[in-house]
């Protein structure tokens, strides 16, 4: 069993987690079930996702499932971040630095990915 809380993908996807938190707060109330509840949970499933990989039975097989799944949901993340910029319910600024951290943990998913393949 690994800690999650050490990986460093996991505590870029959590700080994610956090603004993606903070920046809904303010979306329109008629979309609290709609893009708000999506891209929590999108972002959410990320860290989620890399903990419970990370509590399973300790293979990089294992892990890497879960890694799999958690870089699906940043890409479900990162075009509902996009439709809400398109929607002005983020300012561009907002956009422009969630998604840059987007990008960057999509990176160290992928990174994580092809260091699980190459223990095999």
């Amino acid at each position: 069993m690994r800690d999650f809380k050490q990986l460093l993908v996991w505590q870029k996807a959590h700080e994610i987690t956090l603004e993606v938190y903070r920046l809904t707060k303010f979306f329109p109330r008629s979309e609290i079930y709609g893009l708000t509840l999506q891209l929590r949970r999108a972002s959410l499933s990320i860290g989620s996702n890399l903990a419970e990989g990370c509590g399973r039975d300790g293979t990089d097989i294992e892990l890497r499932r879960y890694v799999q799944i958690a870089s699906g949901s940043t890409l479900e993340a990162q075009y509902q971040l996009l439709l809400a910029h398109d929607l002005k319910y983020l300012e561009s600024i907002e956009f422009t630095v969630l998604n840059a951290k987007i990008d960057e943990l999509k990176k160290m998913l992928n990174s994580l990915m092809k260091k699980l393949k190459a223990n095999r």
